[in-house]
């Protein structure tokens, strides 16, 4: 077994190989690496094992170089869970090693980990979410049944309101989300991720039919609209944005609900919430209602100056009242500014 530092842009049949990987999601795909690389100009950085020509194993590291956080590696930027993905333990120390070797010589201040792996779980966790995953069953009905009822009310209440949901692959739908999600991120004192990630987001996942974009409308106005991805048995609820006009409409879970539902037809096997703050009391009593089992996300950062895992860390703030106060294109600047840095 042998380690390189592969970029799964210029490996052919990347995809193909690693998901006869147990555990491999969209984002250990080419098709993210991609956007992260095109959009923020990070290096994938791929430490993987190979084995008689075939992956059997990797972790997926960008690094990221910045005059403001520093450079670093990061497994991976803006993704939800990206653990590195082995077949044995052998292959993940040999790994280990390496990535090791190449920050020690990049001058990597550390390493973050987002998700666990038996080689590093009794290590003191950096950071820590909740994520809710509902197994697809197949049958309407019994999905239903796991449904609170509130959540079924809520699904009921939107479709006699007259809301409808369209599926989508275009730009144009892209485009619609982003504007809405602007707004909501205002509203949350925080900036808008950047264009351009939307454009590439678009081209490399949602056009290529690795992903779709749901617009829930009402009277012809978007109100509420999400974006999915889909790799293997899995879809994920990556991002929501909605105008708090309409709130009492109830788009939201007819938007959901509609995503499940297309999920299952399509023979998808397991539904991801994506992840949650713990204190985001609101988002989880939402993720909650849906029967979906209920499960930590750690994350994990070694110290490449003291040689070992870094203890939990301080909470950042999740909302900036400078922000609220920003013009719309001063908050998509600040945005296409900072977002790189932040990785």
């Amino acid at each position: 077994m042998q380690v390189k530092i592969l970029n799964p842009n210029d490996y052919p049949h990347w995809d193909a190989q690693i998901q006869a990987l147990d555990g491999a999601t969209i984002f250990h795909t080419t098709a993210w690496a991609k956007v992260l690389s095109e959009t923020y100009g990070y290096l994938p950085t791929y430490f993987t094992a190979l084995q008689d020509g075939q992956v059997a194993g990797f972790l997926p590291i960008m690094d990221v170089k910045s005059f403001i956080t520093g450079r670093r590696g990061v497994s991976l930027p803006f993704s939800d869970e990206s653990h590195p993905v082995c077949k044995s333990l052998e292959a993940f120390n040999l790994i280990w090693q390496r990535a090791i070797e190449y920050g020690q010589k990049a001058k990597w201040k550390h390493i973050e980990l987002r998700g666990g792996h038996p080689a590093y779980e009794s290590e003191p966790e950096y950071d820590s979410f909740l994520v809710h995953t509902l197994d697809l069953p197949g049958s309407e009905q019994l999905l239903l049944s796991q449904f609170r009822s509130s959540t079924k009310r809520n699904i009921k209440k939107a479709v006699q309101s007259g809301v409808k949901v369209k599926k989508s692959h275009s730009l144009e739908s892209m485009k619609a989300f982003y504007q809405l999600n602007c707004r909501t991120r205002k509203k949350h004192g925080l900036p808008p991720q950047p264009f351009k990630f939307f454009l590439k987001l678009h081209a490399h996942i949602i056009a290529t039919k690795m992903g779709f974009t749901l617009l829930a409308l009402h009277a012809d106005t978007i109100i509420a609209a999400a974006v999915y991805l889909q790799f293997g048995p899995e879809v994920l609820y990556k991002f929501g944005a909605s105008n708090d006009k309409y709130q009492h409409l109830r788009a939201n879970n007819l938007l959901m609900w509609e995503a499940i539902r297309s999920a299952s037809q399509d023979g998808s096997k397991h539904f991801d919430f994506g992840r949650t703050e713990r204190e985001n009391s609101g988002l989880l009593q939402f993720k909650r209602g849906w029967g979906a089992i209920e499960e930590s996300l750690k994350y994990y950062r070694y110290d490449m100056t003291k040689t070992k895992f870094s203890a939990k860390a301080p909470k950042l703030k999740t909302s900036y009242p400078l922000f609220k106060m920003l013009p719309m294109p001063l908050l998509k600047l600040s945005g296409k500014i900072l977002y790189r840095h932040v990785a």
